[in-house]
């Protein structure tokens, strides 16, 4: 099976080419001014051809939570966004903390075929804070780093030990940098607004001293720390002295840390409540900047699923949790729109750093001999994100609804298309 995507303005982290692509069979044959015959040809005119994106950072709910989303109708939610690479957070029900349960992970999304799983296996066992799992056992099943996100590993001997193992698998750690002993119930970035609201606020201190806590057992360890969905300007600076220090610590932010502030809460919509919650302007801006100047590695989105009946109680007994796989592009392309980062730049974040963080050697980049993952933008096309579109079981999007600009009209994964965009592609 070949496929010819003709008139392609092809956008990798380094480069931006116009060029007709090739594909054949799983792989990209070549990128040139040929124009050869083709089993299925793509007009990509007036469109972007990225790389298929990466989302190092997803809540599939499957085993076990499977009336918010499963790995089906995640999968069906990632390609809908341009995504084609998934990872998967541990705290499912049982807890992926053993081979067998990743390695069911994986089959169930082989059998479905619409993107490349990549679970992130639990640091602990059950996620209980204590004993670690068996790193190398899940490692080999198909685990490409680990996190018991949700919940942080408050124990300092744990994490080092953590870091240690997974640094002997040649492996990484992602930790929800949070010091639950300053938590103290709260619902809400602590500050004026949650005064205003009467709602308990959760400092961002919490926050900050997990990632010092992290760096330091990185410093210690030489093992990768990768920071979950920063959102705090003074966690930044933490990131940016460790980088400059040679620790080796990565990081990630999620659109409605860029985009969306306390503000939003004004009227106690429970879809603006997500942990870490929405800080201040001049957090957000932060995370604008961070973006700008390279100290950000990574753009994912933290995709958590809760059914509407979850999200429909009073504020402070709703989850914590935002969709974001069929939003990733349109406010990601925002930031372009702004001229906070350019499109090699959103390349850079959404595809080529991830799939380097999670040593992915054949993704990341339209390039001859890479696999063909492939997603087709048109940034200016606008549409209403609503049931009709939505791939999710859940609904919890403060987007949903509204209007958005940019979309990937095509998604291709190993060379097949996998999604297109109701209304656009005959």
């Amino acid at each position: 099976m070949t496929t010819l995507i003709k008139n392609a303005t092809i956008i990798n982290a380094t480069q931006t080419l116009k060029a007709n692509i090739l594909i054949e069979n799983e792989i990209i044959k070549s990128i040139s001014s040929d124009e050869p015959k083709a089993d299925k040809i793509i007009d990509a005119s007036g469109k972007l051809v990225f790389p298929g994106l990466i989302d190092m950072h997803v809540h599939f709910r499957d085993p076990g939570l499977e009336y918010k989303d499963d790995i089906i109708t995640g999968s069906m939610s990632a390609v809908a966004g341009g995504v084609t690479t998934c990872c998967p957070m541990a705290n499912t029900n049982p807890v992926n903390d053993n081979a067998v349960i990743t390695r069911d992970m994986i089959a169930k999304a082989k059998k479905r075929g619409l993107i490349d799983l990549l679970p992130i296996g639990a640091i602990t066992k059950g996620m209980g804070g204590k004993g670690i799992t068996e790193m190398g056992d899940m490692s080999e099943a198909g685990c490409v780093a680990f996190s018991d996100d949700g919940l942080p590993v408050s124990s300092s001997d744990v994490m080092r030990s953590a870091l240690e193992y997974s640094a002997f698998h040649k492996s990484f750690i992602i930790n929800h940098s949070q010091d639950c002993s300053l938590c103290r119930g709260g619902h809400m970035n602590e500050g004026k607004m949650s005064m205003l609201l009467g709602i308990k606020g959760m400092p961002r201190e919490q926050e900050e001293i997990m990632i010092s806590r992290d760096m330091l057992l990185a410093k210690l360890t030489g093992g990768h720390i990768h920071v979950a969905h920063v959102s705090s300007a003074y966690s930044l600076k933490i990131i940016e002295q460790a980088k400059k220090d040679g620790i080796n610590i990565t990081c990630e932010v999620c659109p409605h840390h860029f985009t969306f502030d306390e503000s939003e809460l004004i009227n106690y919509d429970t879809n603006f409540k997500m942990s870490p919650p929405l800080r201040t302007k001049s957090d957000v801006e932060a995370m604008r900047n961070g973006l700008k100047n390279g100290s950000i590695d990574v753009i994912c989105t933290d995709h958590a699923p809760h059914h509407t009946d979850e999200k429909f109680l009073e504020f402070d007994k709703a989850p914590f949790g935002i969709l974001g796989l069929q939003t990733l592009v349109p406010l990601t392309l925002n930031l372009v729109r702004e001229s906070v980062i350019s499109y090699n730049d959103m390349a850079r974040l959404t595809s080529k750093n991830p799939a380097k963080i999670l040593n992915l050697p054949n993704k990341g980049e339209i390039k001859e001999g890479f696999l063909a993952d492939i997603a087709i933008i048109d940034p200016d096309f606008e549409y209403v994100y609503d049931e009709s579109l939505n791939k999710s079981k859940s609904k919890n999007s403060p987007l949903f609804g509204k209007k958005l600009k940019g979309a990937s009209v095509i998604t291709i994964k190993s060379g097949k298309v996998v999604f297109e965009f109701p209304n656009i592609v005959a």
